[in-house]
């Protein structure tokens, strides 16, 4: 097999496991009765948020671990999960400047800042469990692959 059709298969068994990573943590985030109060202020139906979480972890975990197999060496830390996890977190200030921060107060909604800070909670939460999740089976892999 060769190098690049090695480097596919890596990101795409890293995405689908922090795209599920993302998934299930926003699995337990919905439970709990400030995720139900966000979703009624917000008019978010449950099925469809379920699926969004689950396509935009996917997505999430595509970039950082396309990012993290491509550019390995270029992220400080010698640590896959650090690595994994400075990764996420420029994904994060992205997603909360460009997504979250435009659709909370570029609307009318009333408590529009507390909405925000729940949103980015969430975010917090999910992209923490992404970016484990991907820095943990990357460091495996690798042991994996180095012996």
């Amino acid at each position: 097999m060769s190098q690049s059709q090695l480097a596919r298969r890596r990101i795409a068994l890293l995405a689908l496991v922090g795209g599920l990573g993302f998934w299930v943590a926003n699995f337990a985030i919905s439970l709990t009765p400030l995720a139900a109060e966000y979703r009624e202020a917000l008019a978010i139906q449950y099925p469809s948020m379920l699926l969004e979480a689950l396509l935009g972890g996917l997505l999430i975990g595509l970039c950082v671990s396309y990012c993290l197999v491509r550019f390995f060496d270029w992220i400080p830390s010698t640590s896959p999960m650090v690595k994994s996890l400075l990764l996420c977190s420029a994904v994060f200030v992205v997603v909360t400047l460009v997504v979250e921060g435009p659709a909370k107060f570029g609307t009318a909604m009333s408590d529009a800042p507390r909405y925000f800070l729940i949103a980015a909670l969430f975010n917090v939460l999910r992209i923490l469990a992404l970016g484990v999740s991907v820095g943990y089976l990357f460091g495996r892999l690798d042991r994996h692959h180095s012996t």
